[in-house]
C-alpha cells in the first residue's frame, strides 16, 4: 500500500464501530486503517466480555502489538500462556501462532496494531459485521473470512483449549 500518513487521533469511542468477532457485546472499532498511515499501521480497540477471546490463529503478512489497556486477560503465543495485566505488552510476529482471552469478571479493552497496515483485517472486520449470528455461526463466520485475511484459523479458543480452573 502506498501513499501519505496523516495524522490521527481518536478518543474512546471514535473511530469506525463494528460488531466485534470475538464478543457478544462489544465493539471493535477501527480506529487508524492502512490507507490514513501511508501504510504503516492499522490500528483497533476491542471491547470483550469475561471468558472471550479469538480462536487460535496467525497472521501471514503482518506482525501484531497488543496493548491490554484494563481488565485481565491471558495471552498464549506459540505454546506458552501468560497473563497480560492492565499497562502489559505483547508484540507477536507474523506466522506465529496465538490467542487470548478476557479473564476479567467486567468488559475489557485492548489495542492491536498490525503492521504493515492489514487491509486484509479490516475487510475481515467489515464483512464480519455483516455477517456473523450468535454462537456457532459466529464461529464459522470467524474461520470463513480468516483466509481471504491471511489469517489461519488453528484451534479453538483459550476457553476451550486452556480451560481456567
Amino acid at each position: 500500500m502506498s501513499g501519505y500518513a496523516r495524522s490521527i487521533h481518536a478518543a474512546r469511542g471514535e473511530g469506525d464501530s463494528l460488531r466485534n468477532p470475538v464478543a457478544t457485546a462489544g465493539p471493535l472499532e477501527i480506529k487508524a486503517r492502512g490507507e490514513e498511515t501511508g501504510g504503516a499501521l492499522t490500528a483497533c480497540e476491542s471491547v470483550t466480555m469475561p471468558g472471550e477471546g479469538p480462536p487460535l490463529h496467525k497472521h501471514a503478512i503482518e506482525d501484531e502489538v497488543m496493548y491490554f489497556v484494563d481488565g485481565a486477560f491471558r495471552l498464549r503465543i506459540d505454546d506458552e500462556v501468560m497473563d497480560m495485566a492492565p499497562g502489559s505488552f505483547a508484540f507477536v510476529p507474523r506466522d506465529t501462532p496465538h490467542s487470548w482471552q478476557n479473564v476479567s469478571e467486567s468488559q475489557a479493552h485492548m489495542l492491536f496494531v498490525f503492521t504493515p497496515a492489514s487491509p486484509g483485517m479490516e475487510r475481515f472486520f467489515e464483512r464480519f459485521a455483516e455477517v456473523a449470528g450468535e454462537g456457532s455461526a459466529v464461529r464459522e463466520a470467524f474461520a470463513e473470512l480468516a483466509e481471504d485475511a491471511g489469517m489461519t484459523v488453528l484451534g479453538p479458543p483459550l476457553a476451550q483449549s486452556h480451560p481456567l480452573p
